[in-house]
């Protein structure tokens, strides 16, 4: 136990604050859950040990390799699978610890991985990157569950994420869109709904909330493919879902670094727009509602709508946020303004002002800083894109850029006066 913290309980004792029994109990309570809680330092070494042994095993094998016949071969193809399956085996038998069973699972996830390709290499099975990593992902997924364990959910995540990648990025043909990929994501659901409910301070639930939002944002592209334009609201869509979700309580109340919903939200909102204010992106021919952005956008779309809904039923909604409405404007915007173009211009400028002016006042309101300069960059990145597509004068551009300026000064040196007289 922490020195200090029993220097503090005998001083309370002296003070007759607490008496020498309730000292002793406060102390063993904690030498207790000190000793039940796992070392997290020793949790990360033991997950790089199985890492590094794995590879090293790995690169063993790839030198002597061709010397081998094809039954050796065989047999070492499922040595690894069948050491990986015995430490799980007596990790959940055994009750083992949580370093324990993270370190035995992420050696049988890779040894599953191994045993896959190498019995393909022997035998000539066919087969893509694709399928291979398929195989793999499902196969490993009921052992997340069997041990509980955070980082074969992790390595879930980020494989089935590279999945969903080498069906729509990896190849000459576009035309694959990874809905198993979905699916995927589901399975490991109750996972991080336990870590959720359970752990939601956690540095590991913190990680799942950066991860989720990290993988939706890279897969979602491989949706778009006959409507392109499209594709940038679905992303507008996409942002505005996770900033919805990030403004729940739940998830608002924590520290922003653990809200990677909100962070993710507000800059995809925030860049989308600013790609969108460019008076070129409106020109479209036509817009096609029969595409597959178009059935995309209108299921993200609906569930934007159903959590504003909740928010109102909960009674959450305390000031109107234009994050959290920015959707329905797009979504008027993309139906009725495609062939005007000034008009899309137009109302998105002004929306993206709006939306700096009102991250600005949330600073001031909470003497935040970050998120009023946050606010205060939304500005400056508008006028920059501004300097590149209109034809005013330099000396207005420079004026324009001077103003930003001295605007950062002032409203910074405004808001720390302001603290100065609250303390």
């Amino acid at each position: 136990m922490n020195s200090q913290f029993v220097k503090e309980l005998q001083e309370l004792v002296n003070n007759n604050v607490i008496d020498k029994a309730v000292a002793i109990k406060i102390e063993d309570y904690y030498s207790a859950k000190k000793s039940a809680s796992p070392n997290k330092l020793f949790t990360i070494f033991g997950v790089l040990g199985s890492l590094l042994v794995g590879l090293g095993i790995i690169l063993i094998l790839a030198h002597n390799w061709d010397n081998f016949n094809r039954f050796t071969k065989t047999i070492l193809a499922f040595l690894p699978l069948l050491i990986g399956q015995i430490i799980v085996g007596i990790s959940i038998l055994k009750k083992k610890s949580k370093t324990w069973k993270e370190a035995s699972g992420t050696f049988l996830f890779f040894a599953v991985g191994s045993s896959i390709a190498l019995v393909s290499q022997i035998y000539n099975i066919p087969g893509n990157l694709s399928t291979f990593i398929l195989t793999w992902i499902v196969i490993c997924l009921p052992v997340i569950y069997l041990l509980k364990s955070n980082m074969l959910a992790i390595l879930h995540l980020v494989f089935s994420t590279y999945y969903a990648f080498e069906i729509g990025y990896g190849g000459f043909n576009f035309d694959d869109t990874p809905w198993i990929y979905l699916l995927l994501i589901v399975l490991v659901l109750p996972h991080y709904w336990l870590l959720l409910k359970h752990k939601a301070s956690h540095n590991i639930t913190s990680i799942f909330n950066w991860l989720y939002p990290l993988s939706f944002t890279i897969v979602l592209g491989t949706f778009v493919k006959d409507f392109s334009e499209l594709g940038f609201l679905m992303y507008l869509l996409l942002f505005s879902v996770f900033y919805n979700i990030g403004k729940i309580p739940f998830f608002e109340d924590q520290k922003l670094r653990r809200n990677g919903y909100l962070i993710f939200g507000s800059l995809g909102i925030v860049i989308m727009m600013l790609i969108m204010s460019f008076d070129s992106f409106w020109y479209v021919e036509e817009l096609l509602f029969n595409a597959q952005e178009s059935y995309v956008s209108f299921v993200l779309a609906i569930i934007n709508v159903l959590i504003l809904l909740w928010f109102y039923k909960r009674k959450w909604l305390k000031s109107f946020n234009l994050f959290q409405y920015v959707f329905v404007f797009f979504l008027v915007l993309y139906v009725f303004q495609f062939n005007i173009p000034l008009a899309g211009t137009l109302i998105v400028n002004i929306l993206i002002l709006a939306l700096g002016l009102t991250t600005i006042k949330i600073g001031a309101n909470q003497m935040h800083f970050g998120i009023l300069n946050y606010g205060l960059c939304i500005i400056t990145a508008l006028v920059v894109c501004r300097f590149f597509d209109t034809n005013i004068s330099f000396i207005i551009r420079g004026l324009l850029f001077v103003g930003v300026g001295v605007g950062f000064f002032l409203v910074n040196y405004t808001m720390l006066q302001k603290q100065k007289q609250l303390k």
